[in-house]
């Protein structure tokens, strides 16, 4: 067993998979709308199993970082295809972007040219026939009037395949401080580009592990990991440990969940009443993309 911080880490790995990601740059003419859009658009999108796509804000944006000069936010959406990416972003932007007050719509990746998907393209018959095309430095632009002024959104946007999964488990002594060990690790990662953590405050405290013993459902609750279960399941958890949450990372690269990964266990461990870190596998079946926490520690010197 290792250790970072006097807490030991398991010498195992988190188990991630590849996803096709896309950036979606909101701007407003105010912080207040382009951060509300961002929420908006984001929402029931904690994980493919049950939602359409997996996303959250990846940072906000300012003036000089848009392509409008307004402020913005910057959103990372992830999927298992790029089909249903354009399906979920073209939903989220129609419904919580353009309905959004003075929100314009940008795309935030280079990505492949033959590896992209419509979303302005798409939304532009909402104008009726009164939508306006532009094409400006290479890239088309449609304009569709609304009740404020105009709607501005890019005509497609980039994508990349990027890496859905990342995971760690923080075991502390008590739900207050382990609780405070995993906001502490999601203000961490916050500072890691490329990364965002999708479920509900970047926290998770219903670990799953695949299958049920109800037929049809595809995940249940990882009983190992559950403290009420502790005298009945074959438990996981340690002598103390009376709470445990998982930190979810999906990234644009390996190498940016990797890095957040590190950035979150090195912030919990310096938390009281944290007494182990681990991370979540299936014996890697699940996905090619296998993150091994002593490899981590072991690079950071």
């Amino acid at each position: 067993m290792l250790t970072l911080n006097s807490v030991e880490v398991e010498e195992t790995f988190a188990e991630a998979f590849p996803m096709t990601a896309a950036r979606v740059l909101v701007t407003a003419e105010t912080p207040y709308w382009a951060r509300t859009a961002g929420q908006s658009a984001t929402g029931y999108a904690a994980s493919v199993i049950g939602c359409d796509a997996e996303a959250a804000i990846e940072r906000e944006l300012s003036p000089d970082e848009t392509p409008d000069g307004r402020p913005g936010i910057s959103l990372l959406f992830f999927g298992f295809s790029r089909d249903a990416l354009q399906k979920a972003i073209s939903n989220r932007v129609a419904n919580c972007v353009l309905t959004c007050a003075t929100t314009a719509c940008f795309n935030g990746l280079a990505g492949d040219p033959g590896k992209t998907i419509r979303v302005g393209g798409l939304l532009r018959y909402f104008g009726d026939g009164w939508q306006i095309s532009k094409l400006l430095d290479g890239k088309r632009y449609w304009r569709m009037p609304t009740m404020d002024g105009e709607f501005l959104c890019e005509d497609v946007f980039g994508t990349v395949k990027g890496v859905g999964g990342g995971n760690f488990l923080i075991l502390g002594e008590t739900q207050a401080q382990t609780l405070a060990a995993a906001e502490t690790a999601v203000n961490a990662i916050k500072q890691v580009p490329g990364v965002i953590m999708p479920f509900p405050g970047g926290v998770v405290r219903s670990g799953s592990k695949v299958g049920s013993k109800y037929k049809g459902l595809k995940a249940s609750t990882n009983d190992a990991y559950c403290p009420t279960l502790r005298g009945v399941v074959n438990s996981a958890l340690p002598e103390g440990v009376n709470a445990v949450y998982e930190i979810v990372i999906d990234g644009l690269d390996l190498a940016a969940v990797e890095k957040a990964t590190f950035d979150g266990m090195l912030a919990a461990t310096r938390c009281p009443g944290v007494k182990r870190i681990t991370a979540g596998n299936y014996g890697g079946k699940l996905g090619p993309y296998h993150i091994h926490l002593a490899k981590l520690i072991g690079a950071s010197g």
